[in-house]
């Protein structure tokens, strides 16, 4: 008999069980798994923990799918600059905090589009939006520290991009996933690559494929050639590492990525082998930045910005998003000359370190094409970024006696008689004896002097606009009626609510606050036969590819062909033999006036010829206080009027801006009256200064003359022709603060109103605004 086997003690003995059975079924044969055989689950364990598992991945799938719904973008991706350009197309400013202009894709080459794809994702057409192998490959990479690759497809980095944010997390990557499929079921293909290349940032501060041509060719997206977009294309992958100007050691890798995306494009059957082998690498350009608003784009910017806005096109919020591309009507090249003529002709003779009143000086200047009143220069002043109050368009300069002209028009419009009953033309004769009292005011004694106090008796209408006489004009103003006056000048161009524009005899005189711009607006009207037209800054605006409606170029008859004709024969006098003789130096015929504000704070010249308008101011004003100081020493000069550096700056910015264009005359229909007077005497017409080839010319021939033109502290006559040959050259004694001294400064006018309100202040730091008394108590005829 064998030894008999012992039961181990315990339940499991009952049963006839074993040490080690616990969790083990016995296999088929009844003998228990021994060895490895022990560990290896059975099937249907597998097999139910295989449905498990795809029961729990798809319902994470739905639940992720219901759940995760496509958000709105991000502000960072949807932020643009508005992009400002000239009128042939080129870029002029941009501004924003974000280098970005998006662009259609339809716009773009289609050979841009197809490097893109070969660098980024070759199947983007006709693969799925999200690709899990590639997403599990880029995972495992990071994981093992061979670099981070996110293996996301171009609708997945449109995504991450437009809509999340650029957190390497669990719960971005689980969204991104999500997004992506759904906007490629609800969105085209195309929509997708746009958004992609628009939010892309390419390096060099640059966001979107316009963004980077800008940044490294200096040209437009749609002007990108197959070799510069396959390197555009290129620095997705790693836009600091394939700069090859910012990293010039890395540029075998930047080359070997750029030979990568043509050859993709070769094997998608997107280029030719031929085509490929003729491209050669597209160095870029060192950096093109952003075109901020230094020097004059601020000004550009500002200015249209603010015509948008008053036109009703855009309201501020809307600019301040951006995403506007606005095509200006600024010419490149006559901008430029503007900024010439004045560094020329002012500011590179300003000495702020020797002259203190030279730290005080500023100008302002608009030329527009009187035909279509487009606005083709503007001069804001030295820099943005320093002066960012723009002289062209701030009210709060009188334009002294570039206003006269308005007078005489509304004279001529209204065919005004003089105080005995005469018909008022250029050769009406008036008292221009200083100090005179004005006739048939009824609002209080006024009586205006004139320059430098001087006597002129009795004298012609023309002779009295050659010589700026205060006591003629205000006369004048008073025969015409001071509200017609006003009047005339608005249907000129003035605004309605040109600050101090009163209808009393010193209107005149040029108390009105108009700007640089509004002046160049009616000037304009004269230029173009007494027709009238708004100003245009802008000629064509969309937003992201919309197209914005501007307002209509109207035209209206703002005065008669004759009126506005015959003053502008009148004011080629003023250039040919009066005040404005420095002008001749445009070489063009040319008609304008001078003036000068109160207390000598502002110089103007305003002229044209019959193809451009320009008006041009010099003003005082203290960097520190804002307050408006006179012009007394700047540049080394005595005085600063319109004859001297405005009347410079007008010639020589006129000579170049019409550079190539043939000159042309005046076709004027003026009243004959216009003409010299061969009954004047000499001492009326100015015998002795002469114009060559303008026998008759009243040129001025003795000091004291209402604008006369500066001389050199010695006291040596000016240089053009026919100019003064004599004179005081410093401030007379007992007059440094006597506002009438000059003939083209608006004298005290006797009893005072309440002065007007005050135009609105801008920057205490950078204006400031002056009360002017515009007349006596009672209010001129309405």
């Amino acid at each position: 008999m064998g030894e008999e086997r012992r039961q181990p003690k315990g339940a499991g003995a009952e049963h006839g069980r074993w040490p080690g059975w616990e969790g083990r079924e016995p296999d088929p044969g009844g003998k228990p798994r021994r060895g490895i055989r022990r560990f290896v689950p059975g099937w249907r364990l597998v097999l139910g923990g295989f449905l498990g598992l795809a029961v729990l991945v798809c319902g994470g799938f739905v639940a992720g799918y219901l759940l995760v719904d496509i958000p709105a973008a991000n502000a960072a991706a949807t932020q643009q600059s508005n992009v400002y350009l000239y009128a042939d197309g080129t870029q002029l400013a941009s501004d924003g905090d974000v280098n970005r202009e998006n662009i259609s894709l339809s716009d773009l080459p289609k050979p841009v589009r197809r490097a893109v794809l070969a660098a980024e994702d070759r199947d983007f057409y006709t693969g799925s939006a999200v690709d899990p192998q590639a997403m599990i490959r880029g995972a495992w990479k990071t994981v093992t520290g061979k670099g981070k690759q996110s293996g996301s497809t171009i609708t997945q980095q449109y995504v991450k991009n437009y809509y999340l944010d650029q957190d390497q997390t669990v719960t971005r990557k689980a969204k991104e996933f999500f997004i992506a499929i759904k906007l490629d079921r609800e969105t085209s293909k195309d929509e997708i690559l746009e958004g992609y290349l628009n939010t892309s940032y390419f390096g060099r501060n640059a966001y979107g494929i316009q963004a980077a041509a800008q940044a490294y060719y200096g040209i437009d997206a749609s002007d990108l050639n197959t070799a510069q977009g396959a390197y555009l294309a290129s620095l997705l992958n790693a836009p600091s590492a394939y700069d090859v100007i910012a990293q010039p050691a890395n540029r075998s890798r930047a080359e070997a990525r750029w030979n990568y995306v043509l050859d993709g494009m070769v094997k998608e059957n997107w280029l030719t082998g031929a085509e490929r082998a003729r491209l050669s690498f597209p160095t870029p350009d060192q950096q093109h930045l952003p075109r901020g608003l230094s020097g004059q784009r601020g000004y550009l910017v500002q200015a249209v910005d603010e015509y948008l806005v008053a036109n009703g096109v855009v309201t501020e919020a809307a600019l301040a998003k951006g995403g506007h591309r606005i095509t200006t009507t600024l010419v490149k090249k006559q901008q430029d000359a503007l900024v010439e003529a004045v560094d020329d002709r002012l500011t590179s003779k300003l000495d702020k370190k020797k002259r203190k009143a030279d730290r005080n000086v500023r100008a302002g200047g608009v030329a527009l094409d009187p035909k279509s009143g487009k606005v083709l220069a503007m001069y804001g002043g030295v820099d943005y970024t320093q002066q960012y109050v723009n002289n062209a368009t701030r009210r709060d300069y009188q334009v002294g006696s570039t206003f006269k002209p308005f007078v005489l028009t509304a004279a001529l419009q209204h065919k005004a008689r003089t105080q005995d009953g005469r018909t008022i033309n250029p050769n009406a004769r008036y008292d221009g004896t200083n100090k005179r009292r004005v006739q048939g005011w009824s609002g209080g004694p006024y009586e205006p002097e004139n320059e430098d106090e001087r006597d002129y008796g009795d004298i012609t209408l023309k002779v009295a606009t050659d010589r700026s006489v205060n006591a003629v004009y205000a006369q004048l103003a008073v025969d015409v009626g001071p509200q017609k006056v006003k009047d005339t000048a608005i249907a000129l161009g003035l605004p309605k609510d040109t600050p101090d524009l009163q209808p009393y005899p010193s209107i005149a005189l040029g108390t009105a606050t108009a700007s640089v711009l509004d002046m160049a607006e009616a000037y304009a009207s004269l230029a173009d036969h007494g027709r009238h037209r708004d100003h245009r800054l802008v000629q064509e605006i969309s937003h992201l590819g919309e197209k914005l409606e501007l307002p209509q170029d109207r035209t209206r008859e703002a005065v008669s062909r004759r009126a506005a004709d015959t003053t502008t024969s009148v004011l080629r006098s003023v250039v040919r033999g009066g005040t404005g003789m420095a002008a001749r130096e445009a070489g063009r015929p040319a008609a304008g006036k001078t003036g000068t504000a109160e207390e000598d704070t502002a110089a103007w010249f305003a002229g044209y010829t019959p193809d451009l308008t320009t008006v041009v101011a010099v003003m005082g004003q203290d960097p520190e206080s804002g307050s408006h100081t006179p012009l007394y020493g700047a540049l080394g000069l005595p005085r600063i009027n319109g004859g001297g550096p405005p009347a410079e700056i007008w010639a020589q910015f006129t000579r170049a801006a019409l550079a190539g264009q043939p000159a042309r005359d005046f076709d004027l229909e003026a009243d004959t009256s216009a003409e010299d007077s061969p009954t004047a005497s000499p001492s009326e017409s100015g015998a002795a200064s002469r114009s060559p080839g303008d026998p008759e010319s009243d040129a001025p021939s003795e000091p004291g003359d209402g604008d006369t033109s500066p001389r050199d502290p010695g006291g040596d006559s000016p240089s053009a022709p026919g100019g003064d040959t004599g004179g005081p050259t410093d401030v007379p004694p007992g007059m440094e603060d006597d506002p009438g001294r000059n003939g083209d400064s608006p004298p005290p006018a006797g009893p005072l109103p309440e002065p007007a309100p005050p135009a609105p202040a801008r920057d205490p730091r950078e204006t400031t605004t002056i009360p002017v008394p515009p007349g006596p108590e009672t209010p001129g005829p309405s």
